[in-house]
């Protein structure tokens, strides 16, 4: 006598018994069915898997089913078997080509769409030509048109040549910058995913100095005031000093590369190419300067203000310069040609810009001013568009993150505040020491870390704010300071006349 399962029908392979009904089942099924409602199968009674009683027989031998004990019952198996699979090979077909026409639909509409923009663009060109024609004609005041001294180009013998005119931001270069942002990455998405060859925390903040150079610029006039890296080759050191020399430096060789001589002041900003053998330079002496490193020649003197250079940022083209001045103008000037493309002013504000620096897009800016107020700039319309009260001092320092939705800006008044970009408001406030001067700020290149000089070095793990490093190393102020690649390495430069690095 074989036992048959009450579920299935069929002989199982484990049987038990249940003492609730007294009926025999496959355990695999009756503990499912008792997983599920909790009660017997067939009486419907409370019944969990402990009552269940194994029931012990030799190892069952399942009986072949009826319908395959002959040949022409297999047969019909097959034929049902096979009827079934080309049932299923037609239902594939069919999706198969109703993919096909949406796949054609989307595509027609796409296209239709990128002809659609191609004539927006054409039309949007042409109505930004006609305005700018319009505009004299009307009598407007543009607001590009301040008077200023002319930049500079350096002729055939070397000495700087006066041009003539400003060039204006031309359509052809409001859509470069407009192509630029639209084939970047999109703010939001730069530096949300953090590279895993990053840095941690936990190990940044067992960073010390592992060297230190002091022979790169004049003792006689002591004081490192500027410090860049080389976005693509973080060896590459750039530093601008008060003996009114520019100096780059190769960490991995431990050497000077080229030492560029040619202002008459000393030198307050450097800025790296990120792509060319190319370093700006800004001093008070009013002008700005392009130097060949390979060449360790001057390439272009721009001569954008009046007054002493207090802030420079380079565009992420590469192609345009971003400068502030003491003379309360901000210019934006075209590298290779040196011509000052325009000249901007805050009539109602009347006091000095004391930095500059582009958001990551490059379609908006930040200014500092000496009478503490951050101002928010629409490059393209060349107005004010946010202002960022808040400091008590002069503002001296500014750097927005690679996101592109924070800016972090220090002050005279010993502190140092994050605003939000989206809200327009202040986030978060990190009070520093009483009579702490802040003199640099920069995130690194994943935006995770935000490192300060001044005073000392410090350097903050972004969204918590948390302090994970401190080096009171330089005898001096800390001028400057950078990040290696994926933070690998820390440099700083100071008035002590000492370029120091930090690494494990």
């Amino acid at each position: 006598m074989s036992l048959i399962c009450a579920i299935s029908n069929e002989v199982p392979e484990h049987p038990c018994v249940s003492p609730v009904s007294n009926q025999v089942f496959e355990r695999r099924l009756v503990e499912k069915y008792i997983a599920e409602n909790g009660a017997d199968p067939v009486t419907g009674q409370p019944l969990s898997e402990e009552q269940l009683v194994d029931i012990k027989v030799s190892h069952p031998i399942r009986p072949k089913a009826p319908s395959s004990t002959s040949i022409p019952a297999i047969l019909k198996a097959l034929q049902d078997e096979w009827d079934a699979v080309m049932l299923h090979s037609f239902t594939l077909r069919q999706q198969l080509q109703t993919t096909r026409q949406e796949l054609s639909h989307a595509l027609y509409q796409h296209d239709a769409a990128c002809r659609v923009i191609a004539r927006l663009t054409k039309e949007v060109t042409a109505a930004r030509e006609a305005l700018a024609t319009l505009k004299p004609q009307a009598g407007l005041v543009v607001p590009q048109a301040a008077p200023a001294s002319q930049p500079v180009a350096v002729g055939a013998g070397g000495e700087p040549i006066e041009i003539s005119e400003q060039v204006g931001m031309t359509p052809e270069i409001i859509q470069k910058l407009d192509l630029n942002c639209f084939l970047n990455v999109p703010p939001c998405q730069r530096g949300k995913t953090v590279p895993e060859e990053l840095v941690r925390a936990e190990d940044l903040s067992k960073y010390r100095q592992v060297a230190s150079h002091v022979g790169l610029h004049s003792a006689s006039v002591p004081g490192i005031l500027s410090l860049d890296l080389c976005p693509t080759d973080t060896n590459k050191v750039l530093t601008g000093g008060a003996d009114k020399n520019v100096v780059v430096f190769d960490k991995r060789e431990e050497q000077i590369v080229a030492t560029l001589k040619g202002h008459a002041k000393k030198v307050t900003s450097v800025i790296y190419h990120p792509s060319q053998s190319v370093v700006f330079s800004a001093s008070p002496d009013s002008t700005i300067r392009v130097w060949s490193v390979s060449g360790g020649n001057c390439a272009q003197v721009i001569r954008a203000h009046e007054a002493g250079v207090t802030g420079l940022s380079l565009h992420a083209t590469g192609d345009y310069l971003l400068s502030s001045s003491e003379d309360q103008f901000w210019a934006f000037s075209d590298i290779q040609t040196g011509r000052v493309l325009t000249k901007v002013t805050d009539e109602t504000a009347g006091c000095a810009l004391t930095c500059a620096q582009f958001h990551p897009d490059g379609l908006i800016f930040g200014t500092g001013t000496a009478d503490s107020q951050i101002k928010i700039w629409d490059l393209k319309e060349r107005t004010n568009v946010a202002n960022f009260p808040g400091h008590s001092g002069p503002v001296t320092a500014i750097a927005f993150s690679e996101n592109g939705y924070y800016l972090a800006t220090g002050a005279q008044d010993s502190s140092l505040k994050l605003w939000d970009l989206r809200k327009l408001k202040n986030f978060k406030t990190i009070t520093l020491d009483s009579g702490y001067e802040v003199k640099s700020l920069v995130f690194d290149q994943s935006g995770t870390y935000l490192a300060v000089a001044g005073s000392d070095i410090r350097v903050y793990v972004c969204k918590q704010w948390s302090e994970v490093l401190n080096f009171t190393d330089h005898s001096g102020l800390v001028t400057g300071v950078a990040f290696g690649e994926h933070a690998q390495f820390l440099t700083s430069a100071g008035m002590d006349r000492s370029l120091k690095f930090y690494s494990l």
